[in-house]
């Protein structure tokens, strides 16, 4: 009989690790691959360095587990669609005023289409990722699903992905617990105690956001006036691309009393400031869809919205727009909407769609 096989992307992470020991005990004949999608690791450095510090995608822990479980590995150089699909994307979305996702991106633009495409490609059966997630449902009608982790859900990560490729997507660490799989990952021989959890964006892990933007992009040193919500001008900022709605920190103006950015106006290179209580509102607009039940363009439907990946999902009732919109009407206002930001929408664990928040 013969055995299905199955695309497997290789970040050199613990979760990536243990999901290809589960798939080769489950009897699939595993392809590991490893996306490079930054710079090329400077392998006579590396070797002295712990294995948390090589890199975003750890080629070397990678290689190390495929050859412990007996299976092919391989490094496809994504560089090119990465810089395009997900860090111009990046830049161009700061520049512009919204607070892009990378993540969310780099899933649907790099990482899963890459692995699906390769998939197809090799006459592969399936692909698979070690994201926290599920695939669950009836055969013919699939739906993405929370993890049973969730702590460590990563389905609002993957909603972008296309509705077509969850019959042949595997996520084989999404029915455990954390600490399940650091045992496994043990049981590899990889060293927990060195092992960290990736925490930032994997382009900018060597500083902060704005350093980066500033490096990759000098022209976005254009500086605009802070105003508050009158329009009244409170000082200079230098540029709105190091900006976001809810940000305190790093904003220079005295005034007695806390302010917060409340908007980015790109047209006019304006930060709007303003009390903390005004970050909070009851809708949006979201756009640019990504829809797996088509319900939620015909009528108004419940559900919940989480509006970022470490914020908890609010209950909203989504109305559909006849521009192919959709309009989040939250029960509670919700704090510092950031156009930009994914909305992604749930009924329980099951993934109904998502979008880009708009301006408002």
């Amino acid at each position: 009989m013969t055995r299905p096989t199955v695309v497997l992307g290789m970040s050199g992470g613990v979760d990536s690790s243990v999901a290809a020991a589960l798939l080769v005990e489950q009897g699939f004949n595993v392809h590991g691959i490893t996306l490079q999608v930054w710079v090329q690791e400077d392998e006579s450095v590396a070797v002295s360095k712990r294995w948390q510090e090589r890199g975003c995608c750890k080629v070397g822990i990678a290689r190390y587990v495929a050859e412990r479980l007996g299976i092919t590995h391989e490094v496809i150089d994504t560089r090119k669609v990465f810089q395009a699909g997900v860090i111009d994307d990046f830049l161009s979305g700061y520049l512009g005023g919204t607070t892009p996702n990378p993540c969310v991106r780099c899933n649907e633009r790099v990482k899963i289409r890459s692995l699906y495409r390769l998939a197809e490609e090799r006459g592969a059966d399936f692909v698979a990722t070690g994201h926290y997630a599920r695939i669950a449902g009836a055969p013919d009608q699939p739906s993405l699903r929370r993890a049973h982790d969730a702590r460590k859900d990563q389905s609002y990560f993957l909603y972008r992905i296309s509705p077509s490729w969850l019959p042949r997507i595997l996520f084989p660490v999404g029915t455990m617990q954390k600490p399940e799989v650091w045992a496994r990952a043990e049981s590899l021989g990889l060293p927990a105690d060195e092992l960290k959890e990736s925490q930032e964006i994997c382009f900018v892990a060597q500083g902060n956001y704005r350093t980066f933007i500033e490096t990759q992009a000098p022209e976005s040193k254009q500086p605009g006036n802070f105003t508050d919500g009158e329009g009244r001008i409170l000082g200079r900022h230098d540029g709105i691309a190091y900006y976001t709605p809810g940000q305190r920190r790093g904003l220079g103006v005295a005034t007695g009393r806390r302010l917060y950015v409340q908007r980015v106006i790109p047209e006019t290179r304006t930060v709007v400031l303003g009390p903390e209580e005004d970050l909070f509102e009851a809708d949006c607009t979201v756009a640019d869809l990504n829809v797996f039940d088509a319900s939620i363009l015909a009528e108004p439907v419940q559900a919940d919205v989480k509006v970022r990946y470490a914020t908890p999902a609010a209950p909203a009732t989504l109305l559909p727009n006849q521009d192919g919109t959709l309009r989040v009407r939250f029960l509670t206002p919700q704090r510092a909407l950031s156009p930009g930001q994914s909305a992604v929408f749930y009924d329980g664990d099951r993934v109904l769609g998502g979008g880009i928040i708009q301006y408002r």
